[in-house]
């Protein structure tokens, strides 16, 4: 589950799941949310594979996401399917979506960058619960 939440010139975003796994996966899902608005929209016609090194909870969020972002800026890819395993040295996460076409497309969001303000990522009694905060 994700949730959506203005923060000053910002937006946030707020994520739980069972296992830390679900729950970069359920972030990298709200990311595109943000972006993209409706997630119907996007057919997950390609797949990409992202290696993230890293053990910290927070950084594999923050650098996840990063990464997902830079692959819109870059290669305009939108993304609407996220699969994560997380491993000693850090997380292998695939996505899956296609190619932004502004024909079939709306945007919702420009998103500038994921941010380290506010972010904060802990274990609860259920699973896992996050914060992140993107600069709009």
């Amino acid at each position: 589950m994700h949730e959506v939440f203005e923060h000053t010139a910002d937006l946030g975003l707020r994520v739980e799941a069972p296992s830390l796994e679900l729950l970069l996966a359920e972030a990298g899902a709200g990311l595109f949310e943000i972006l993209a608005g409706d997630m119907h929209q996007i057919r997950c016609r390609d797949e990409r594979t992202f290696d993230v090194p890293g053990t910290d909870p927070e950084w594999l969020l923050l650098d996840w996401t990063t990464e997902l972002l830079a692959a819109f800026t870059v290669d305009r890819m939108l993304f609407r399917e996220f699969a994560v395993s997380v491993h000693p040295a850090g997380l292998c996460g695939t996505a899956r979506g296609e190619p932004y076409d502004p024909a079939i497309h709306t945007l919702a969001h420009e998103i500038k960058a994921v941010t380290q303000h506010e972010l904060d990522v802990r274990r609860t009694a259920t699973g896992w619960e996050a914060t992140l905060i993107v600069d709009i």
